[in-house]
């Protein structure tokens, strides 16, 4: 019963991560635009700081896709545990970006990186004993 308990918390948890992953990417490409952005992006953004939110959300899209295909191919998941702090840490750092400027944020954007970093993190701690570990080097010849 325990290892059917276990497989599936790991396929809820794999699921959720595939699930957050292209929430990640979708969201943030759809920031760009308009009317489809899930998140609202006040007057403030319009002045002298443009869209400065904007860019950086195409960048992490584009740097989610990188990280997953490393993963895919290097069949190697524990990169997901740094991707999962820094997703979390980024919602400090819109805080202060807030801050800073004197803006308001959507809370939507707190709980787009609280999800989709947790969701990183508990994936990457899932798949952190399925690789394989790293043999010594054998002898020159």
């Amino acid at each position: 019963m325990n290892i059917s308990l276990f497989q599936s918390i790991n396929f809820l948890v794999k699921t959720n991560f595939y699930i957050s992953a292209i929430v990640l990417v979708v969201g943030c490409l759809l920031s760009t635009t308009e009317n489809h952005s899930i998140f609202e992006f006040n007057e403030d953004l319009y002045g002298a700081i443009g869209n400065n939110i904007r860019v950086i959300m195409v960048y992490m899209a584009i740097n989610e896709l990188a990280i997953l295909l490393y993963c895919f191919l290097r069949k190697n998941s524990r990169v997901m545990l740094a991707v999962g702090f820094f997703l979390i840490l980024i919602i400090g750092s819109l805080e202060f970006y807030a801050e800073i400027n004197a803006i308001e944020f959507d809370q939507n954007l707190r709980l787009f990186f609280l999800y989709t970093g947790i969701s990183h993190l508990l994936y990457g701690f899932i798949e952190i004993d399925k690789t394989d570990p790293i043999e010594p080097n054998n002898e020159l010849k």
